[in-house]
């Protein structure tokens, strides 16, 4: 993957780590998928979707790549899953304590072990808003517990895990999950209210983890493991506004985007929709990000809890 380029061909002004708000950070891992095999190739193909973007925002009247987005180096460790989730793990807390906007774009589900892990020991009272077709609850899965379907277990006992547009689990989930705080896609569709009710389970500080595959796949069939019956975009649209309106979010990551050479659009959407999370942001939040070369952790000091500050830049 060519990291030397911008986020989106943005102006290199607009690209500089030290000026920068947003990172985002690359992870090409597709090691424990169990069909169809191609995650890895998803970055590039976003990043590469990216690039075709219009970057003025109508709806909420922006630019968002003016607050500076620099595009990390992506991360290639792939010796085993564990090896992954580490890396990850120290990568994002890494940009997290230089009190960057941090996002990460993968890659299969297995990663956001990592980038949860690293948010939840930075901020206190940490909801992480896990938005997918599956509930990926197991414990272990094929000899691993940083396998794709364990990806929000141990975000299950270490944050308020609120899941959002489940529809395919193992019944051995069933006694992990939290049933008040999951919103099931089959409800979700003769509920009215049923994002009124998922803010309602969402604490002040939201990591959002988003399984492409939540969304249904007449727009989104380029996932590993597309399910029937899933959210579409402008209520996606609708849904994410809301949360960054009422929410402080934190930072986000985005999955499982599997790329077809015959079939550009997924990629599209998954940049398109990256996007408008970053344009939500900005436009809904008091700024709590600086723009120079030191930052000031200062102002993140009543939600942060850094356990460490040692990293080397």
């Amino acid at each position: 993957m060519n990291t030397n380029k911008t986020y989106a061909r943005i102006p290199q002004e607009f690209g500089n780590l030290s000026t920068s708000k947003i990172v985002v950070i690359p992870v090409p891992y597709d090691g424990t998928s169990t069909w169809q095999k191609g995650a890895d190739k998803g970055p590039q193909a976003f990043l590469n979707a990216s690039e075709n973007m219009e970057l003025y925002d109508i709806e909420t009247d922006s630019e968002v790549y003016k607050e500076g987005v620099f595009l990390a180096d992506a991360i290639t460790e792939n010796t085993s899953p564990e090896a992954v989730v580490e890396a990850v793990h120290q990568e994002t807390k890494k940009y997290i304590n230089r009190n960057k906007f941090v996002t990460v774009f993968g890659g299969e589900h297995s990663i956001s072990i990592g980038t949860i892990r690293a948010f939840s020991e930075c901020f206190n009272d940490l909801t992480v808003l896990h938005i997918d077709a599956h509930a990926d609850l197991r414990k272990e899965y094929e000899g691993s517990k940083c396998n794709h379907a364990c990806a929000v277990y141990e975000a299950n006992s270490t944050t308020n895990l609120v899941q959002v547009g489940i529809r395919s689990m193992d019944i051995s989930e069933k006694r992990t999950m939290n049933t008040d705080k999951v919103f099931f896609a089959h409800e979700m569709a003769v509920n009215e209210d049923w994002m009124e009710d998922v803010i309602d389970q969402l604490g002040k500080n939201v990591f959002i983890t988003f399984d492409l595959d939540a969304l249904d796949p007449s727009i989104m069939p380029s996932t590993g493991t597309p399910e029937p019956g899933g959210l579409f975009y402008y209520e996606t649209l609708e849904f994410l506004k809301q949360v960054f309106e009422q929410k402080n979010v934190v930072g986000f990551d985005m999955v499982e985007l599997c790329p077809n050479e015959n079939e550009k659009s997924s990629d599209f959407l998954a940049a398109k929709l990256f996007y408008k999370m970053l344009s939500y942001k900005f436009a809904s939040n008091d700024d709590d990000y600086d723009n120079g070369e030191e930052s000031s952790l200062e102002k993140n000091s009543k939600i942060s809890k850094f356990k460490n500050n040692d990293y080397e830049f």
